[in-house]
């Protein structure tokens, strides 16, 4: 598979284990454990969306300023 596919499905998936985790925290009475988890997991999607539009943007200046 592509690796921008790859990524949508690593993206998903760590999606579905935070809201397991935060659903199941959340019945336990650990609210603010749960609160954590999605914290931490929006913050781990954060980082990998950002590294997605590093490289977008290196490819786009790649292209404008003709550099490899």
């Amino acid at each position: 598979m592509p690796k921008d596919v790859n990524i949508i499905f690593q993206i998903a998936g760590i999606g579905i284990v935070v809201a397991m985790l935060h659903t199941v925290l959340k019945q336990m009475g650990k609210e603010e454990y749960a609160h954590w988890v999605t914290l931490i997991g929006f913050i781990v999607v954060l980082f990998i969306v950002i590294s997605i539009l590093d490289d977008l943007f290196q490819k786009i200046k790649g292209v404008f300023l003709f550099q490899s």
